[in-house]
């Protein structure tokens, strides 16, 4: 039997606690005074297929509970804050930083409007309200009028609205909103005319939308049992069905349409056809593969019509013409292809729009036509199509960079859209599907000039000779000269792309002058599921050698040295920091691993853990355990000098990446010697994964970040921008 410790031999912690921290740590080299951490006898056994029985310990598991419940956490988040607090508020440059932020940050964001009986409904935000509001105009030249403003909900910004579904006449618009981050939503009803909330009130509705009935009496949506007492934040989310809600009756009296009480690990989702006489049913049992199956919603007694059953890949609906369904799947399609299945023949697949070399990302059913969105070399492109298939014409966007939106209805031929690339915000345009033309709908103003902004696109060689593009994106007056501080960011994971979009935080990053990299490795899909599954299971980690030969081939492009690189991710991709952090310190001068998933054995423990399996593999399972130990952040913390400066990140709220993941992470690093670097985390209070921070949370993180990295990449903060 072997014992294997979660940090080497290492359990020991640094006794003082936050208010011995040096004064000006920033500036020192000596190794910061940590708060202490307990730790405690914990050892679990897992099955491995190398090498048996194993024994591994986890001396901190005391930082599993929640900060909500346990006083001790709590004081232990209150002193590593403190010393964190004190080591940033002593960094040259963070006021400035601040306050640059808020210039730039202080520009109008609308989204794409949804529009309903010539009512259109839109988010809009000024430019520092915490939270956008919710606003509708009558007709397109109409002035808008705020309909929800979540500003007024809460003195903090924390709560927001987490999603807004007019129905089909626009009389009423139901409406998510979360507090503190949290993935938990509250559903409530809004009269459009009138602004008078409705009484309707949903709870504990997790991972779902909402889709109205075609008469708007009520509407479908998803939600689980409530949690027991003390752990609504922790607990592993089972057991959800699809209701039905109708207005005006309490949620005690809504309606079961579909669920599984034989295997509560599945998930249910529902949504409302174009024509609103079908129900679309997924169910998946992870975050890849789901079955679809249809419901015809005019015939009382109909059953559930099976389209694609099991989880073994993926399919999601494009609309329907009568008893005809379009669907985008990766079915015999690594690349997605669109399809159409008869109602009366669901077994036979017709092919609409056939898979291509590179992969469809989404599509829609618009004007009688179908809008068909394509990801090229990591850049949108986007063609209109028949319904029989035939392409009618390319829409033309402004240039290289990611569209989004052109939702609509299959009888009216508008639509909208978004575009945004990595030195453009996001612009919005109304589309005539019949005519071909895009007119601007909004333009915000700017504070900085795009074109000061090269964006280019460079491709390199990774594990099995493997080509990954890159974006590498600067100030113009920013030239290679091997030493440019540059931050490097990725993701690698659960089939989600990184898209060349803009991001005003970036965008400061290079103000300064810095270079900014985007690294889209394997994981996301960039290149279809062939992608996706080039960085999941026994394959992660070429996610992790794609990162690390991102680095280095822009030390190769004399770009930067290791002394000036800084790496940043999130979620998953705080995982992908941590991980090659830990294999390869040497390389970065600099960490920003956020809300990420750091303990690999026991990520599937809590919440929305379990859904990952799909893309990481069980601990349970003795052949994905050997793989998932040996990348685990936690526990391959490496001992010596020369660990990159580290500023962890996450929430006391999060309840998608419980925050233990990062407390447990951090425990271990600052029990071990890595040297002095500063091994720091940063804990919000009252926010969540992300979603739903408010502005002013978000330029504070922003300043402590680039602060840091500034700091420990060398980036001179005496002037807005590097000419030289």
């Amino acid at each position: 039997m072997l014992v294997l410790a979660a940090c080497g031999d290492q359990v020991a912690t640094g006794d003082g606690d936050a208010r011995e921290v040096v004064v000006g740590a920033a500036h020192t080299q000596e190794r910061l005074n940590y708060p202490t951490t307990r730790t405690v006898e914990q050892i679990d056994t897992y099955q491995s297929a190398s090498r048996g029985e194993v024994e591994v310990a986890d001396p901190y598991r005391w930082l599993e509970e929640d900060v909500r419940v346990s006083p001790e956490v709590a004081a232990w988040v209150t002193a590593q804050n403190a010393v964190t607090n004190r080591y940033l508020e002593n960094l040259p440059g963070r006021p400035m930083i601040a306050e640059r932020l808020r210039e730039l940050w202080n520009y109008e964001r609308l989204s794409t409007p949804a529009a309903r009986e010539g009512l259109y409904f839109y988010a809009y935000n000024d430019g520092l309200q915490d939270q956008s509001v919710y606003m509708v105009r009558d007709g397109l030249d109409g002035e808008g009028r705020i309909l929800i403003d979540p500003n007024t909900l809460s003195e903090d910004g924390t709560v927001a609205l987490a999603g807004t579904w007019p129905s089909p006449d626009g009389r009423y618009v139901a409406y998510m909103l979360q507090d503190g981050g949290s993935d938990w939503r509250i559903a409530q009803v809004i009269d459009v005319e009138t602004g008078e909330m409705l009484e309707d009130r949903i709870e504990w509705i997790k991972f779902s939308n909402l889709s109205w009935a075609k008469d708007g009496s009520g509407f479908f949506y998803s939600r689980y049992p409530q949690p027991a007492e003390g752990e609504e934040f922790t607990s592993l989310n089972m057991d959800q069905a699809i209701y039905f809600h109708a207005l005006g009756t309490g949620q005690s009296e809504d309606r079961q349409i579909m669920a599984d009480p034989e295997n509560p690990e599945v998930s249910w989702r529902a949504g409302v056809s174009d024509d609103g006489d079908y129900l679309f049913i997924y169910s998946s049992a992870g975050t890849d593969g789901n079955a679809i199956h249809i419901l015809d919603l005019t015939d009382e007694d109909a059953e559930p019509v099976a389209i694609f059953e099991g989880f073994d890949n993926n399919h999601s609906p494009v609309g329907n013409d009568g008893e005809t369904f379009f669907f985008m799947t990766d079915l015999d399609a690594p690349n997605q292809r669109i399809v159409a299945v008869d109602l009366s023949d669901p077994s036979t697949l017709t092919d609409i729009v056939p898979a291509g070399d590179f992969p469809i990302s989404a599509a829609s059913h618009v004007g009688g036509h179908l809008i068909v969105r394509t990801f090229e070399d990591v850049r949108s492109v986007v063609r209109v199509h028949t319904l029989e298939g035939d392409e009618v014409r390319e829409v033309e966007l402004p240039g290289l960079g990611v569209a989004g939106g052109f939702n609509g209805r299959p009888d009216s031929p508008e639509t909208f859209y978004s575009f945004t690339s990595f030195n453009r915000p996001g612009t919005v345009y109304r589309y005539d599907v019949e005519t071909g033309e895009s007119t601007l709908f909004h333009e915000a103003p700017l504070t900085f000039d795009p074109d000061d902004y090269e964006v280019s696109q460079v491709f390199y060689e990774s594990t099995g000779g493997v080509q990954v593009p890159m974006y590498v994106v600067h100030h113009r007056d920013v030239t290679p000269n091997g030493e440019r501080p540059v931050l490097l960011y990725g993701y690698g994971g659960f089939n989600i792309p990184m898209t060349p979009a803009f991001d005003v935080r970036r965008l400061q990053w290079m103000e300064m002058g810095g270079v900014f990299a985007l690294a889209n490795i394997r994981g996301g899909s960039e290149y279809g599921r062939d992608w996706h599954d080039g960085g999941r299971l026994a394959n992660k980690q070429n996610v992790y050698d794609d990162f690390i030969n991102a680095a280095e081939h822009l030390i190769e492009l004399g770009w930067t040295s290791p002394a000036n690189i800084a790496i940043e991710g999130r979620s998953n991709g705080g995982l992908l920091v941590g991980a090659v952090a830990n294999q390869r310190p040497d390389l970065f001068a600099a960490a920003l691993p956020g809300v990420g998933v750091m303990d690999m054995l026991r990520f599937n423990q809590f919440t929305a853990g379990r859904f990952w399996v799909s893309d990481y593999g069980s601990p349970q399972d003795p052949d994905m355990f050997d793989v998932l130990y040996a990348y685990s952040p936690l526990h391959t913390i490496p001992q010596g000098e020369g660990y990159p400066a580290t500023l962890v990140t996450t929430a006391d709220t999060d309840d998608r990446v419980v925050p233990s993941h990062s407390f447990k992470y951090i425990a271990a690093l600052q029990a071990t010697d890595t040297g002095n670097a500063p091994t720091l985390i940063r804990i919000e209070t009252r926010a969540g994964h992300g979603a739903g921070t408010p502005v002013s949370m978000l330029i504070q993180e922003t300043a402590d970040k680039w602060a840091f990295i500034a700091f420990h990449t060398g980036l001179d903060l005496s002037q807005p921008q590097r000419t030289e």
